[in-house]
């Protein structure tokens, strides 16, 4: 399987992040799963493919023209696609992948996965979502989901559409079993 990375570019957050990173990184690749994600060498991108590269998985980088400077992308990827824009980096992960994780980042790792959610929401694709919730970091997120769908603002369903763990296995675990129940999603939502 293709899993789609998500996650900080920063080296500056506290090693327990970067540690797990690079655990689900070789348990991705001890299973024969591949990586996809945004060519980064820092943070939890560059530790999830740090990971991926010790047990010898395989890993396709994606990346903006503009990110081609010292350090910034990971060295290692077997593949590396450069785009012009990071919206077509966006649409080129998601091609490329069979499942998104979602591990603790920043304001990008937010818009990625509130935009893989909403496609997945609006039936674009039916792949499957985790969120590795390392530390408790998406506690206050998904508590403002909740607050969403107890004011109306967000449909309960819509909080089906993703599985959060912080074990790493857990994750795998359900990626490697899903299938897609389309039923979750009421299609009265176009109405």
């Amino acid at each position: 399987m293709k899993i789609c990375i998500y996650g900080a570019a920063s080296n500056e957050i506290d090693n327990s992040y970067i540690s797990a990173g690079e655990q689900l990184g070789q348990l991705m690749s001890a299973r024969s799963h591949s990586l996809v994600f945004g060519g980064g060498a820092k943070g939890l991108m560059g530790a999830v493919a740090r990971g991926v590269n010790k047990n010898g998985g395989k890993i396709v980088g994606i990346a903006p023209q503009f990110f081609n400077v010292d350090g910034a992308l990971f060295e290692k990827c077997d593949e590396l696609i450069k785009t012009q824009t990071m919206r077509e980096r966006k649409q080129l992960m998601e091609e490329n992948s069979d499942a998104f994780i979602v591990t603790p980042g920043g304001i990008g790792t937010f818009e990625e996965f509130f935009e893989i959610l909403t496609l997945r929401s609006l039936d674009r694709h039916k792949k499957p979502i985790a969120i590795l919730n390392t530390n408790g970091y998406y506690d206050s997120l998904l508590s403002f989901l909740q607050s969403g769908v107890e004011q109306n603002f967000l449909r309960k369903d819509n909080l089906d559409l993703f599985f959060v763990s912080d074990n790493a296995s857990d994750i795998i675990d359900f990626l490697e079993n899903y299938s897609d129940d389309s039923d979750k999603i009421s299609k009265t939502r176009f109405a």
